[in-house]
């Protein structure tokens, strides 16, 4: 089983590359520097990463781009198995993929920015739910706002006034901003996400039925 992110950047050609460069440097960081991430089109991409990862990694990644105002990110969220593995993520096939596939091509109807699509549908709409509550948050995210969930998601075990040093910004500051972002909820929502992923490969076995 594994989890295919797909996406494109909103608003690429209004705004210098520098959205590339940034997005380059958080899919290495997401993929553990290995070679399961691909840009194609210009400005769409793909990328492997565990399920349990899923949310996080998408909210790493939107923080990322938020960065270059005015710059956002679409993102279908497919879970499945593989089929067949290629050098080319692109030329890879399997239900991860076409899961994948299916919850971005979704998100111009649904008029929204990330989806997550599996095998099971009850679980799909619960999770797309806490999604959508959370884009509430995570479309509002400002220059600042962005910057700050990023680096705390870079350093998940650093409190806030270590964050504050890393950044040069007061820990205050630093505290505002995360609940600008509400970063503690978008956690909170994480660790939700996990356990009733968990649940589901528990009572199933892996997610292809």
């Amino acid at each position: 089983m594994i989890c295919i992110i797909t996406g494109d950047i909103i608003g690429s050609r209004k705004i210098k590359d520098s959205w590339l460069v940034n997005l380059k440097a958080a899919l290495k960081i997401v993929s553990g520097q290995s070679s399961k991430w691909e840009i194609y089109r210009g400005d769409s991409f793909q990328l492997e990463v565990e399920p349990d990862q899923a949310i996080k990694v998408a909210a790493y990644l939107k923080a990322c781009i938020k960065i270059n105002k005015p710059a956002d990110v679409r993102m279908g969220i497919g879970i499945g198995m593989v089929g067949s593995k290629r050098r080319k993520l692109s030329e890879s096939s399997g239900e991860a993929f076409i899961n994948s596939g299916i919850a971005f091509d979704s998100l111009k109807q649904a008029k929204v920015n990330l989806a997550i699509k599996t095998d099971f549908s009850d679980f799909d709409e619960e999770i797309n739910i806490l999604i959508k509550l959370s884009l509430i948050a995570m479309d509002s995210w400002g220059t600042v706002a962005a910057e700050m969930v990023k680096l705390a998601l870079e350093n998940e075990n650093v409190v806030q006034s270590g964050l504050a040093a890393i950044s040069g910004r007061t820990q205050s500051s630093v505290s505002e901003a995360l609940k600008r972002a509400h970063y503690s909820e978008l956690m909170e929502m994480n660790e939700l996400y996990r356990k009733k992923l968990k649940n589901l490969i528990l009572n199933h076995g892996n997610l292809s039925g």
